[in-house]
């Protein structure tokens, strides 16, 4: 005698719009639900499953029989079973024991499970997604801090090596047991925004959560979803945004996932030129299905609203993007116009910005990882845009840490590296990533990217991160690179925050601390990032000094800060010209004695009223070695242009 009771949650308007492509909440649908019937308290469970020939839930509460709790599929051809189970609580273990059309026995997970276990079984959990929140003021107004015109600084963070348990570093820490030393860390520190490598569960350790299995599930590596939860309503009550990396790109072959979920190729494209991954060896969406759409789109909801995340950072956007990726000739199928868009793909990626903005307004961004030139990333969609708030700045990474590889004599050579941003700097909304990415897999740790002795290279290093805090667009900076983590990013341990023992160290991370203060409190850095109205090149051409001068410019007129990079490891008395009528005074030098630095101090030894690199009125500056030099505007109305003389 079958056990499960017919039950729906499903209106005949929720069907339609799942197989139109359009619910973008089927989180509210489908997976396991405590629910009453009849005055009898259960769980309700509910699967996506068109071509099996019969589905039942199995778990410890049936000693894993697939014959006992069959559930019925509905008659709308939807492809959903459903049914209710009395008794069942939270807590309870399950998976879907699927009968595909061969006549195998599939035992799946849940793809809308709220929690997995921890074990090579990895069986479902009857949970929930309550949580009494606190975050309120945050929610009302993170319009202000998600703004294109505020300040954006990102701290990057994997949770399961950020810190480990000091008495047992195997352990990983909780949620909470993170949150109590996470936040006040990113809040001393001046970070905007946490993002979180993927905390949606998966089975790998090593893929660092890139092959996601439960799209639904907070990872039970640290806790609860309600420990999750946790944390990020602290992080918000402390004024930092939180962004999760979201990856709709591809899905692990495990056993118990979605590859074949029913037998078919439900989830996944059919043709391997399509569904397959050759690098990552996983199984790519079929973005042309509209119930995978709905899947996807209500997954992007889900943590923006269960979560209360405030922006999805979207991962591989490039694979997703286009055809060819990482295939040779013959082993691609172009689209219907011959070309290497998937287009299907695009549409999709459409409808996911449409839908999540229309859904939170301005409240939210998301954020593509794309790293060609694929165009109109960050366009509005209703202009023939892809519609995302910003998209990774991978050609200014690349170029950036290209030039500071290179040898002190050969900087003229590769000069225009880092000036060849500028040229293109506003055809998107830019974020600079100096992401987990550039430190794995053999290309050193940051510091040791540099060039020169220890000194030299921590010079380097303090000055590329003046460029970085002083360049058009919002920022972005993997945990550890902050204090100059000396070895490649280890996923199996803690970072190594013993390093804050030497004061170079000490210093790197002071002056990433002062450079987040000054983005967020100097408006000329933030106002304008996206409007080219916000930068002007004074120098960009001095290959034989290694030297480069830029304005960064606000809404008002007077509201302007100079940037000074001397990029040779020598003193110069350098000549600047400047606007008429400006006059200028050094607030911030990154070779200060507080960041480790020679302590060469950047005065102006002489000002001048001779035309020079194109401006009016011009001034001699004492430059450090290495160093990243920030000057701000003076306000004094009642100052005179006068001769100022120092003994040198």
């Amino acid at each position: 005698m079958n056990s499960v009771k017919t039950y729906t949650l499903f209106t005949d308007h929720d069907v339609y719009l799942f197989k139109e492509g359009r619910h973008y909440k089927l989180y509210d649908k489908f997976g396991a639900h405590s629910v009453e019937k009849e005055g009898a308290k259960g769980v309700y469970f509910s699967v996506w499953a068109p071509n099996a020939k019969k589905v039942s839930v199995i778990g410890n509460f049936n000693n894993w029989n697939h014959k006992d709790h069959i559930l019925y599929p509905r008659w709308d051809e939807s492809g959903i079973w459903e049914g209710f189970i009395e008794g069942l609580t939270w807590g309870t273990l399950y998976k879907y024991a699927i009968e595909t059309a061969r006549g195998e026995i599939l035992e799946k997970s849940d793809p809308y499970a709220l929690s997995w276990e921890q074990n090579r079984q990895a069986a479902s959990l009857v949970s929930t997604t309550w949580y009494e929140w606190s975050d309120q003021e945050w929610m009302e107004s993170r319009w202000r801090q998600n703004s294109l015109k505020a300040p954006l600084s990102v701290y990057e963070i994997h949770l399961g090596s950020w810190r480990r348990d000091e008495n047992d570093p195997a352990r990983f820490l909780n949620y909470r047991e993170i949150s109590k030393k996470l936040v006040p860390y990113v809040k001393e520190m001046g970070f905007t925004h946490v993002e979180l490598m993927p905390v949606m569960e998966y089975p790998y350790d090593p893929s660092w959560g890139y092959q996601i299995t439960g799209f639904y599930a907070a990872t039970s590596r640290f806790g609860s979803p309600q420990d999750l939860m946790s944390l990020i309503d602290e992080l918000h009550k402390n004024g930092i945004g939180v962004i999760l990396d979201w990856v709709p790109s591809h899905f692990p072959g495990d056993a118990n996932g979605l590859h074949r979920f029913d037998g078919s190729y439900l989830y996944e494209h059919e043709d391997p030129r399509k569904g397959f991954h050759p690098d990552w060896k996983s199984h790519i969406f079929n973005y042309g299905r509209n119930e995978v759409k709905s899947f996807l789109i209500s997954n992007a909801m889900f943590w923006l609203d269960r979560y209360h995340a405030d922006g999805l950072r979207v991962d591989a956007v490039t694979s997703m993007l286009h055809l060819d990726y990482s295939r040779n000739e013959g082993e691609w199928e172009p689209n219907i116009y011959g070309g290497n868009v998937n287009l299907e793909a695009k549409a999709f990626l459409q409808e996911f910005n449409t839908a999540v903005y229309k859904e939170f307004g301005d409240h939210i961004i998301t954020i593509a990882e794309e790293s060609s030139d694929f165009p109109m990333l960050t366009k509005p969609v209703h202009d023939g845009g892809v519609g995302f708030g910003m998209k990774w700045m991978m050609g200014w990474m690349h170029d950036t840490l290209d030039y500071f590889k290179e040898d002190f004599a050969n900087r003229k050579y590769h000069h225009h590296k880092l000036t060849f941003a500028s040229m293109y700097m506003y055809n998107e909304n830019y974020m600079m990533p100096l992401s987990h990415d550039e430190v794995v897999h053999g290309k050193a740790s940051l510091i040791y990217k540099m060039k020169g002795d220890e000194w030299q290279k921590f010079a380097n290093l303090r000055t590329l991160y003046v460029y970085m805090f002083t360049h058009p667009g919002a920022k972005l900076l993997f945990m550890g690179d902050e204090f100059g983590q000396t070895g490649e990013w280890n996923f199996t341990q803690s970072l190594d925050w013993h390093l804050l023992n030497y004061p170079v160290h000490k210093g790197l991370q002071e002056l990433v601390k002062e450079l987040n203060h000054l983005y967020r409190t100097e408006s000329a850095f933030y106002e304008n990032q996206f409007d080219q109205s916000g930068f002007e090149w004074i120098e960009a051409d001095d290959l034989e000094n290694s030297v480069y001068v830029y304005l960064r410019k606000g809404e008002k007129r007077d509201d302007a800060l100079m940037v000074v990079l001397n990029l040779a490891p020598r003193v110069l008395d350098y000549k600047i010209g400047i606007p008429a009528g400006t006059h200028w005074e050094a607030v911030f030098n990154s070779d200060d004695e507080k960041y480790s630095g020679s302590g060469v101090d950047p005065v102006i030894l002489e000002e001048h009223y001779e035309e020079w690199m194109g401006h009016q009125k011009s001034m001699t500056l004492k430059l450090p070695p290495l160093a990243g030099i920030i000057l701000r505007q003076k306000k004094d109305k009642k100052y005179k242009l006068h001769r100022i003389k120092h003994k040198r």
